[in-house]
């Protein structure tokens, strides 16, 4: 979808960031399969929000901008609130498991 972008400053400038945020969020998930404590998987997991959530924010501005038009972007916008909406209560089951400890 990022390819699909107007080739100009604005378009080449939201490529940018979608490419960086997204790939980010797949990044950062991989490395909370490999952390050492709760502590440090909660840590990541709040990246991985950060990163899907900033992915959000650009889909929004691309459909807001109509760069691209929405029907081609809303599955993607979608997808982005339900992966925030995972990772959340995600962080949240962890975060009262180790409170309780």
């Amino acid at each position: 979808m990022a390819l699909s972008l107007p080739s100009n400053y604005l378009g080449n400038h939201i490529s940018k960031q979608l490419i960086r945020c997204s790939t980010s969020v797949a990044a950062n998930y991989r490395a909370t399969c490999v952390v050492q404590s709760p502590n440090s998987f909660v840590a990541k997991l709040s990246i991985v929000i950060e990163e899907v959530d900033e992915t959000s924010f650009w889909l929004e501005f691309v459909i807001d901008e109509q760069l691209i038009k929405k029907e081609l972007v809303d599955a993607l916008h979608k997808e982005s609130n339900e992966l925030t909406a995972i990772f959340i209560s995600s962080r949240k089951t962890l975060q009262s498991h180790i409170n309780k400890k």
